[in-house]
């Protein structure tokens, strides 16, 4: 029993470190590639031309731009059903075009749904302050683990949720009022509400949506984005 979890445990802690050298080795190119997108920005000036940059896009690219006040709810349809473990799956649609308007999510915390173009950084960053729903669930599409608290969680709790976060790429953690528990996980079409940072939820969670099957776009950047 114990070789079973201490292989487990060595094959979770080097599938973190293989998400860390990639994100590293993405930060890389992009750096790269910033720097060759403003030579070409230069470059175009001097000729009198105009050369339009877009750093935030998918790779997929297969998520189209709507303007604000072209698409003011979030596309999805469907419902929430609970399985034994207390974990709810969003039962439906869930949108995934890309939108600079506020969207209305039927589900707060939001699993899933349309989204702003720029995700919101997720390589473990914590925030101290509410966050735009909007980026979170591009992070979400991304792959990664969201925690959210309200003023009623334990301050231990809070604590140890944002230590957990800061060591685990694509995961990410805010205040959040509009919630109905204390503390909640949030993935691309999942969510759960936790009882404690000890609660056994928490551990199956991150190991089942952190870059989890559920994610659209797997090995999408959790860098590179807004940090608020």
């Amino acid at each position: 029993m114990g070789s079973a979890k201490n292989s487990s445990s060595a094959a979770r802690k080097a599938r973190i470190e293989e998400l860390r050298r990639a994100e590293r080795a993405r930060e890389r190119r992009n750096r790269a590639l910033t720097i060759a997108a403003s030579v070409v920005v230069v470059g175009g000036l001097v000729v009198g031309g105009v050369v339009l940059v877009n750093s935030q896009s998918d790779k997929s690219g297969k998520n189209d731009t709507v303007s604000s006040g072209d698409a003011k709810g979030s596309g999805d349809s469907g419902h929430f059903t609970t399985g034994k473990d207390g974990v709810k799956t969003w039962s439906g649609k869930l949108a995934r075009t890309h939108v600079t308007n506020k969207v209305s999510y039927p589900m707060h915390p939001p699993v899933g749904g349309n989204h702003n173009p720029v995700w919101l950084n997720c390589n473990g960053d914590v925030y101290t302050k509410p966050v735009q729903d909007e980026n979170a669930v591009h992070a979400l599409e991304h792959g990664a683990v969201w925690v959210t608290y309200t003023g009623k969680a334990q301050k231990a709790d809070v604590d140890a949720l944002a230590a957990k976060v800061k060591k685990t790429p694509y995961s990410l953690m805010s205040p959040y009022e509009n919630q109905d528990a204390p503390l909640i996980l949030s993935a691309w079409g999942h969510q759960v509400a936790v009882k404690s940072a000890s609660d056994p939820e928490v551990n199956k969670f991150f190991a089942s949506y952190v870059q989890g099957a559920q994610t659209p776009e797997p090995g999408a950047s959790c860098t590179g984005g807004v940090m608020k």
